[in-house]
């Protein structure tokens, strides 16, 4: 593996009764051209032997009693210790060169904080997984875009600044039943610029398009979170906030924190 370098990368995967999948994840990590620094499983309340597999391959295993993704999600963000913090999910199956990737995304553009990217179904009718996860994800890019006035983040391919991560945990809300992919794009996207790094894909499972009820739920989910950024966040106020930020930033002129109404983390 390719070792040399300066910066430090720390993987984190939230699961919750998910041992197969996250073995099969784990076996794709050990193969990376480049090492993590760490790997970190969050364990969601298995009931299942996932913090076993988790510790079997060598990874951290962090508890989280809070149920949902995005408590998980931001203990292993909290977790983590390395310059650069890598996110995806327990039914992912990375690509060799992932790591390398993303990091080197990071390590070449100092003015970049969030690096995100694709994924193709690795799972179902082999005919349809490229289009199917083409289509998904495409929808999810073109409805989440014009409320957040920037590219969303898809949480199963998601790198960014430890830095970064600091400056939003505590306006990131962790409660279940929202979207914690579109959560983070709100606040990353606030201040830090996000870039869409086209390869490596990353492999993910079909399980989103399984059932009707599944798909309905992470749509409310969606919902629910662009809902929850209002007022603060109305398209039209965020838009002119962002470009003026951006006018100001040009300028060389310091742009104070934007004023918050809710309270991510209560």
């Amino acid at each position: 593996m390719d070792g040399d370098h300066d910066s430090t990368v720390s993987v984190v995967i939230p699961v919750k009764d998910d041992a197969p999948l996250l073995a099969r994840c784990l076996r794709a990590l050990a193969e990376q051209t480049r090492a993590p620094h760490e790997s970190i499983v969050v364990d969601n309340n298995s009931q299942d032997e996932s913090a076993r597999v988790a510790r079997d391959a060598g990874a951290t295993v962090v508890p989280c009693a809070a149920p949902g993704i995005p408590a998980a999600s931001a203990t292993g963000y909290d977790a983590a210790s390395s310059d650069y913090v890598l996110r995806l999910d327990a039914d992912c199956l990375p690509e060799p060169t992932w790591i390398a990737t993303f990091a080197g995304a990071l390590d070449a553009r100092r003015d970049v904080a969030v690096v995100t990217g694709g994924a193709h179904f690795v799972d179902g009718p082999k005919p349809l997984r490229r289009i199917a996860a083409a289509i998904y994800l495409g929808m999810y890019v073109a409805t989440t875009s014009p409320a957040l006035g920037h590219s969303p983040v898809f949480g199963s391919n998601l790198g960014f600044r430890r830095s970064a991560w600091l400056a939003v945990r505590d306006e990131v809300h962790l409660h279940a039943g929202i979207h914690d992919d579109l959560d983070l794009a709100y606040h990353f996207g606030e201040r830090h610029r996000i870039r869409r790094v086209r390869t490596p894909v990353m492999g993910m499972s079909m399980r989103p398009l399984s059932s009707v009820g599944g798909f309905a739920r992470r749509t409310a989910w969606a919902f629910r979170t662009v809902l929850l950024h209002w007022p603060a966040d109305f398209p039209s106020v965020r838009w002119i906030r962002l470009a003026l930020r951006r006018v100001l930033h040009r300028l060389g002129v310091p742009t104070p924190r934007a004023a918050r109404t809710r309270q991510g983390r209560a």
